[in-house]
């Protein structure tokens, strides 16, 4: 099975996530596409990123120049400190996800389901790790792990997946129901990948948008459910 090739990249789908930021939000970005979206807030808004490992309130993905490695995100990305920025234990930051203090969750995914169960998580050995937990960090060479996702995925008030629509043989990521191990049931509302925006409804999954170039025709064919098509489908906005 092979996708269409007029697809988004990962800055698009998390330009596109970022638009689903209200102003005042408390928001998690998962590791991988997810952490993009803080660089993408829009002008004016004010949105307070919060991090399982014990940061409120940072900014953008750091450049190079001004990296804090003591401060870095899901992806263990630098970021930038922000205003107000506070500091705080595992222990403070998993009551702020369980106590249900998070607005929105953005979480990458291996797979979702027409009824927004959520698998998203691996088992794996840390590599290379010598003791040096920065140097470890930047080399990038490590597997994924469960981390927050369950608590965040049962924890935030909405949950968002942004992902690549298909894997790299191009099967479906979109399925009827997950063959991987589940993290959380019927949690995910927003699905946003590099070819749609598709919303989880009791009635089924609604195509909401499309990339630039692809027909609903194009969805379907590497989207394993039956998709609703909306009655005011478009054109991804960004």
């Amino acid at each position: 099975m092979s996708a269409p090739k007029n697809r988004m990249d990962e800055q698009t789908i998390a330009m596109r996530v970022a638009r689903e930021f209200e102003d005042g939000m408390y928001v998690n970005l998962g590791g991988g596409i997810p952490t993009l979206a803080c660089n993408f807030v829009a002008e004016g808004r004010e949105v307070i990123f919060q991090t399982e490992n014990g940061g409120l309130g940072y900014g953008n993905i750091a450049s190079t120049e001004e990296a804090d490695w003591d401060m870095f995100n899901a992806s263990f990305q630098p970021v930038t400190y922000a205003p107000g920025m506070s500091f705080f234990d595992h222990d403070n930051a998993f009551d702020m996800i369980r106590g249900g203090h998070i607005d929105l969750s953005v979480l990458g995914a291996m797979q979702v389901s027409e009824q927004g169960d959520l698998a998203n998580w691996a088992i794996g050995n840390l590599v290379d790790y010598d003791g040096d937990v920065v140097a470890w960090i930047k080399t990038g060479r490590f597997p994924p792990g469960i981390g927050g996702a369950m608590d965040l995925a049962v924890g935030a008030k909405k949950v968002i997946v942004a992902m690549i629509h298909t894997t790299r043989d191009g099967s479906p990521k979109v399925v009827k129901e997950c063959t991987y191990e589940i993290t959380a049931c019927r949690c995910v509302s927003l699905i946003v990948t590099d070819m749609a925006v598709i919303e989880v409804t009791p009635a089924g999954l609604v195509l909401k948008e499309v990339a630039p170039g692809l027909t609903p025709d194009d969805i379907q064919a590497v989207t394993e459910p039956e998709l609703i098509i909306a009655d005011d489908l478009k054109e991804v906005e960004l």
